[in-house]
């Protein structure tokens, strides 16, 4: 797997059966960005496959998570992704609190076979 970054950091993967790119989308429900994933065998006709990096939960009544919602509720996208030597993926991306300040983030996905789908889940980061 190579990822391309020859053409200004593009987000694409390029696996031996084709191509991955990881994108930021806009959702017409509620116009809040989200990254997602599409695959190409050829570079030029793309299959999505839809949300990757889901935003922070709001704190809506009736939900986990803090008071006031997470730091990124209310936005994530800009994703950077990274292979480790341990055959996980790492994702850094921008996310966007309630108070429109912007942080960046890191999520992770060991993939599993699961191809370009793979959900990345949030890694932990201290602030102390």
């Amino acid at each position: 797997q190579i990822f391309d970054s020859d053409e200004g950091g593009t987000g694409m993967w390029k696996d031996s059966d084709g191509w991955t790119m990881y994108y930021e989308g806009i959702s017409k429900k509620d116009g809040k960005h989200r990254v997602m994933a599409a695959e190409s065998a050829d570079g030029r006709e793309w299959t999505k496959h839809g949300i990757v990096l889901d935003v922070g939960n709001d704190g809506v009544e009736g939900e986990e998570g803090e008071e006031g919602g997470e730091w990124d509720c209310d936005g994530v996208g800009s994703p950077h992704i990274l292979r480790m030597e341990d055959g996980t993926v790492r994702m850094y991306y921008t996310g966007r609190g309630k108070d429109g300040r912007t942080a960046i983030g890191v999520a992770r996905t060991d993939m599993n076979g699961e191809g370009p789908a793979a959900v990345f889940v949030r890694e932990r980061v201290s602030t102390d």
